[in-house]
């Protein structure tokens, strides 16, 4: 019976394409990528340069994947040219800069909330504390 009821419900997620893409725009990396293409475009060094300088270094491999995932939602936008050296830009496609909007408010307001969800967490943690105390 419960193997029946995971089973629908995994299907049913599958059917809901919208919260695999919030997942891209919403993941650790993919938060920072939209983030710093709101500014311009990158080389893919200067992004990770970028995203590092905000207290989070990113494996190359994690940021390539974070691109291409974002690539193909139709976020991100890789401009490759023809020269030597090869050189390939990313920028935020129109639907991208959206995205990048909603994320950077949502980060924004964390920033300014941060306070109230420090002493909310001291409230939880203390009462917690008291509770399990015999």
């Amino acid at each position: 019976m419960w193997g029946a009821k995971a089973a629908a419900r995994d299907a049913g997620e599958a059917m809901c394409p919208y919260r695999l893409v919030l997942e891209h725009v919403t993941s650790r990396w993919g938060v920072l990528v939209l983030i710093e293409l709101l500014d311009r475009p990158y080389r893919f060094s200067e992004l990770r340069r970028a995203i590092a300088s905000v207290g989070r270094g990113v494996s190359e491999k994690m940021l390539t994947q974070t691109l291409q995932t974002l690539e193909r939602d139709g976020l991100v936008h890789r401009d490759a040219k023809p020269v030597i050296p090869p050189r390939v830009d990313y920028s935020l496609t129109d639907l991208g800069r959206e995205a990048a909007e909603q994320v950077r408010a949502l980060a924004l307001w964390t920033e300014q909330r941060m306070s109230a969800v420090e002493k909310a967490r001291e409230r939880y943690d203390t009462a917690k504390a008291t509770a399990e105390q015999p």
